[in-house]
């Protein structure tokens, strides 16, 4: 009569497991009396028995387990082996730098996020009402104005993001904007001073039609 010893654990089917498989897991131990088995997770009981069997195996289900093997004379636990699930793209994202707003002459950077395990590495980006990609990795720098959107990829498959819209304005509207900001915390005698800079149809001039001068 002895206890466990040469306690271990075999995963079939053996390789990458894919979000939807099945999953089934053996504890072997050699022990007199036969031992009986316990399952943990990151050191949670889970389940007993020698097979631990799971079916649609999904993100939920990744981390490490062990079996222990027990019986009166003693227990042991096995080396811990290491599930990790694979899956397409998903909750994929694209921010903006900066207010997303393109001056005359300038870009504005969007950037693609996604969960997906293998990370994603190919990247395409789209804008609205085109077919053809406009653009490729997982940054892409708009140089018009329009509705974007990314598609990230990675062997398992692909998934797109929701459009964002990137906005033009040009240098004369874009300079008026900032002055409003600067007299709008200003003191009166600095508005003033600000406003004496410059004649005030240069700062009118982006949002007046240009025959309105002539008026």
């Amino acid at each position: 009569m002895y206890p466990p010893r040469s306690v271990s654990v075999s995963i079939s089917p053996s390789g990458e497991i894919v979000e939807g498989d099945s999953v089934t897991l053996s504890c072997s131990s050699d022990s007199n009396p036969p031992a009986e088995i316990s399952w943990y997770k990151g050191g949670t009981f889970v389940r007993s028995g020698r097979i631990y069997s799971i079916s649609k195996f999904s993100s939920d289900h990744s981390g490490e387990y062990t079996c222990k093997s027990r019986n009166k004379h003693g227990e042991k636990y096995s080396d811990a082996v290491m599930l990790s699930v694979m899956y397409a793209p998903r909750n994929v994202v694209v921010s903006i730098t900066g207010s997303g707003e393109i001056v005359e002459g300038d870009s504005v950077t969007l950037i693609c996020s996604s969960d997906s395990n293998p990370p994603a590495l190919n990247f395409s980006w789209f804008k609205e009402n085109q077919s053809s990609a406009v653009g490729s990795g997982q940054s892409f720098s708009a140089l018009q104005s329009g509705r974007f959107y990314c598609e990230a990829h990675n062997q398992h498959g692909s998934q797109r993001s929701d459009a964002v819209t990137v906005t033009g304005a040009s240098r004369p509207l874009k300079t008026f904007q900032k002055m409003l900001g600067l007299m709008a915390s200003a003191s009166p005698v600095r508005q003033l001073g600000l406003l004496c800079m410059r004649p005030l149809r240069y700062w009118l001039k982006p949002l007046v039609p240009s025959h309105a001068w002539r008026l």
